[in-house]
């Protein structure tokens, strides 16, 4: 079974309610009909819903979905005022407040916040900022949680293996702390999502082959994740991190060997946390336009609530994943 067809059926055990801003986009309509004829979930479309419903007519959705049109939904106004409670130290105005309200994106954060839905799913007309600001205002990070950050699930064609790759959409560039972190919360993820979590703290040396201000960052990054991996897993956790490693280093065993012998991550890596968003972002798109991988997100983690983020070039299938994935990290919240 491919991995999202596994998380399309845990998603079904326990469907959750999505919200989707962003229907002017026809990908979202014919991922909002596939969500519900699947099973994955309840689909909750935020828009104007004149335009709503003539995209659907002219797409020939005859499901009938349910949409919120911000303009004239019964919980605006007090959504208003408690989006200019949360601001106001901000410098937001009561006026701004109701304009932010009635768009889309931070209409279905204040929906999420009042417990209206489940998750979220948007990025397929939106930058990752457009999404992840209003998360932040209004959702906020999760207890205990520093730094929200993103990955991309790699469903490798050949093979069947699945990868987590960190941090491909979000910090931009981590310094060994946030680093850390990112492995930690992706190492988590892997545990979540039945993954093994062998992780690669990744870098162009392996243990030592070269020095630089660049390579000390994974290296420092690499002892403070071990350092915190007993208190955040427990001691018999089977969560392994290790670094630094050059990319063949941590997938290929005969280079892990050769390369860092008495490793328990080389060669057997099953999450890769890239040294920055260059070499994360680049890295993903060309596994995925040249090794064909199929590739779900830049999934969040460290949010309050489940929110989260599309590559503008996705397919209304790609969104269809992200909204599973969405449902099962709801299911694992609660």
């Amino acid at each position: 079974m491919k991995f999202i067809d596994a998380v399309i059926a845990k998603a079904r055990k326990d469907p959750k309610t999505i919200l989707l801003p962003e229907p002017e986009d026809d990908r979202t309509l014919l991922a909002a009909d596939a969500i519900e004829e699947q099973g994955i979930g309840s689909v909750v479309l935020i828009g104007d819903e004149a335009m709503v419903r003539s995209k659907l007519e002219a797409l020939g959705i005859k499901r009938a979905l349910r949409v919120v049109d911000p303009a004239s939904a019964e919980w605006t106004s007090s959504f208003a005022e408690e989006f200019y409670a949360l601001r106001k130290a901000k410098g937001v105005t009561p006026e701004q407040a109701r304009e932010a309200v009635l768009e889309p994106i931070h209409h279905g954060m204040m929906m999420l916040h009042r417990g209206l839905a489940n998750g979220m799913v948007a990025g397929a007309i939106h930058s990752t900022a457009a999404t992840l600001r209003p998360a932040l205002q209004i959702l906020r990070t999760a207890p205990g949680c520093a730094l929200v950050s993103s990955f991309f699930f790699m469903d490798m064609p050949d093979t069947g293996v699945t990868y987590l790759f960190a941090d491909c959409g979000l910090v931009e560039n981590p310094d060994a702390m946030q680093l850390a972190e990112i492995a930690l919360s992706t190492a988590q993820t892997a545990l979540n999502f039945g993954i093994d979590p062998y992780v690669a703290m990744l870098s162009y040396s392996t243990k030592g082959s070269a020095k630089s201000v660049l390579t000390e960052k994974v290296v420092e990054a690499t002892r403070i994740a071990k350092e915190r991996m007993a208190e955040r897993f427990g001691a018999d956790s089977p969560v392994r991190i290790d670094g630094e490693l050059q990319g063949d280093a941590a997938l290929v065993e005969s280079v892990g060997k050769s390369k860092a012998p008495g490793s328990e991550v080389a060669g057997r890596a099953r999450v890769l946390v890239f040294p920055d968003l260059d070499a994360g972002n680049i890295a993903y798109k060309l596994v995925q336009r040249l090794a064909g991988a199929e590739a779900y997100g830049p999934v969040l983690q460290g949010l309050r609530l489940p929110v989260n983020d599309l590559s503008r070039g996705c397919s209304w299938e790609d969104i269809v994943g992200v909204a599973a994935v969405t449902v099962v990290q709801s299911q694992i919240m609660r």
